[in-house]
């Protein structure tokens, strides 16, 4: 796990760049180092994880082509066995270059791993980037006059000069909790989407290069759980390789249980809550001693609250309204006391139909009465959201599940400078909306497109860097998500009786303590509401200071869920720390 930067085309002063890779250094504490070349300027930070001497150094060269790269590609010696050489290091930054060098772009489809690189080519003058097929590694990049920038983080880019902010990003952001792909917080920034691949020769040019087929070809149990008990006992372990220590982070639920079963007694790290009703802590202890895992925790209260509003917006840099992105950043403190790398289980839920609002949405119906409830009761009192929710149909219906506000709520909300005309607040949500699949099928679908690469990736990303650990979710792993959308929605839900990962319960029944996932499941978020109940200075100076910005209009009376509380909590604090202007 490493940072990345670049300026090409564009010629910057000398020091710009140098900046840029300092601004990234907690991605990077082993090594930095910046490169120059005709047309480019390339820079790096280094978490030294596979061949840990000075040769897994970047940027790295090979004839004409210099590279920058952060990630891990487990098939690396695999590849590496079918390339000439000859090597210098023993890592897969190496390995990558002499593949691209053979085979450019179409490189891409022989990659198993997480990544996000670039590739400048001295003669060609001409840039080759790509990003993983999910999106587990970040890409921004920054169009210049006759060039390009791009980095791992959006601060970095911010050194070649502050930009205003994008007034559709912002009321993007109170649809969704975090800002979607393409876009960023700022107008002049944009992320690479996942999956997508671009070059840049004096004219830029983004392609898809992964999307995955929706044909159901699994219909059994009988044939399924095999074929996923072989996927997770070869991916898993392949996702430990690594020169340093690795641990594991354990909830206690079925993705991370999952994880740790595939391995021998593995280091693990859990968060505990101040709340009981909260705490995974005991499940996750029964799982540690199942397994005879080396288990460490820590318990987060609510005296971090404040602390966390004032350290997250520098961390994200730009708003991010998931209450979990703290918990991430404590648990991989704690993590990095232990290791370097951790695995996680991201990806459970999107993959095998896991949100227990998945059978809300296929279950309830949008009669009379609680569309006349929808309209009676004020958008943001207690039980509004639940009425709006149920008096919602279809994609409408879908994003007042999926997002912080529904659409009555947002309504309700948004002030003079968030108003704009005839703008589709469900634009993102749409692209990604399969209405030739079933229903469970389109859901899964669009989780895999919207939430997981816009909230839950950049979560984990963000909030582990900052402490220099690299998280690797082994479920996401492109072979298993394959997987998972070949399978028949039988064999992933039970809609009617509420119980989604059939397949998975299935494969661990015998191999965990009994009861283990009949536990009603929890999410990896903070009690928030419940802290501000303590401080609830917080929220009324934060919604006083929203509104004279006229991004809100202060309402008179509410009744915030954690989400909606964390989401303008962190609006208001990022606001007032990054100073940007529309």
């Amino acid at each position: 796990m490493c940072g990345i930067v670049g300026i090409v085309g564009s010629t910057p002063e000398p020091e710009v760049i140098e900046r840029m890779t300092r601004r990234l250094t907690h991605r990077g504490p082993d090594h930095q180092e910046v490169w120059r070349g005709p047309g480019a300027h390339l820079g790096h930070t280094r978490l030294a994880i596979l061949d840990l001497s000075t040769a897994g150094n970047q940027p790295m060269t090979f004839g004409d082509l210099t590279i920058t790269y952060n990630g891990e590609i487990y098939n690396f010696s695999e590849l590496r066995r079918q390339l000439e050489g000859p090597f210098r290091s023993d890592g897969d930054t190496e390995v990558l270059l002499h593949l691209y060098a053979r085979d450019e772009g179409r490189c891409l489809d022989q990659l198993r791993g997480m990544f996000s690189f670039a590739v400048w080519d001295v003669p060609r003058q001409r840039l080759f980037a790509a990003r993983d097929r999910l999106g587990i590694k970040p890409f921004f990049y920054r169009e210049l006059p006759g060039g390009l920038a791009f980095s791992s983080e959006i601060k970095a880019l911010l050194e070649l000069g502050q930009l205003t902010i994008d007034q559709t990003a912002l009321r993007d952001y109170l649809t969704y909790k975090y800002i979607p792909e393409p876009k960023t917080v700022y107008s002049g920034i944009r992320r690479l989407p996942p999956g997508h691949c671009l070059t840049w020769d004096g004219d830029l040019r983004i392609e898809r290069y992964w999307s995955p087929s929706t044909e159901i070809l699994i219909t059994d149990f009988d044939e399924a759980i095999p074929r996923l008990d072989a996927l997770l006992g070869e991916i898993v372990p392949e996702h430990t390789i690594s020169d340093v220590p690795v641990a594991v982070f354990l909830s206690g639920g079925i993705d991370s249980t999952t994880v740790v079963a595939q391995l021998n007694r593995p280091r693990t790290v859990t968060l505990a809550m101040d709340i009981k009703r909260r705490d995974e802590a005991p499940v996750a202890r029964l799982v540690a001693n199942h397994f005879g895992t080396q288990h460490h925790e820590e318990e987060a209260s609510s005296v971090d609250l404040e602390e966390a509003l004032n350290i997250m917006p520098g961390v994200f840099d730009e708003p991010f309204g998931d209450s979990g992105a703290w918990a991430t950043y404590l648990v991989s403190r704690l993590a990095r006391r232990h290791a370097v790398v951790a695995l996680s289980g991201e990806g459970g839920d999107e993959l095998f139909c896991g949100y227990h609002w998945y059978s809300k949405w296929l279950t309830d119906r949008s009669t009379l009465v609680n569309r006349v409830m929808a309209a009676l009761l004020p958008p943001l009192s207690r039980g509004a959201r639940s009425a709006q929710r149920r008096a919602a149909t279809g994609l409408e219906r879908y994003a007042a599940f999926a997002g912080p506000f529904t659409a009555q709520q947002r309504q309700a909300l948004l002030g003079p400078a968030l108003e704009i005309a005839d703008y589709d607040d469900l634009w993102h949500y749409r692209r990604f909306w399969r209405e030739d699949l079933e229903p469970l099928k389109r859901m899964q679908w669009a989780d895999l497109h919207t939430y997981l690469p816009g909230d839950l990736l950049p979560k984990v990303d963000l909030s582990s860097m900052a402490h220099s650990l690299e998280v690797r979710p082994p479920l996401l792993d492109h072979r298993l998500v394959e997987f998972a959308l070949s399978l028949d929605t039988g064999l992933l839900r039970d809609v009617e009786g509420d119980r989604g990962k059939l397949i998975v319960r299935r494969l661990m029944e015998d191999r965990i303590p009994p009861g283990l996932f009949d536990r009603p499941k929890r999410g990896f978020n903070l009690p928030v509401a419940n802290w501000v109940q303590k401080q609830p200075e917080l929220m009324t100076s934060a919604l006083d200071r929203l509104a004279e910005r006229e991004i809100i209009r202060r309402p008179r009376t509410y009744r915030f869920t954690n989400e909606q509380t964390w989401t303008l909590l962190f609006l208001d604090r990022w606001l007032e720390q990054s100073n940007a202007r529309f």
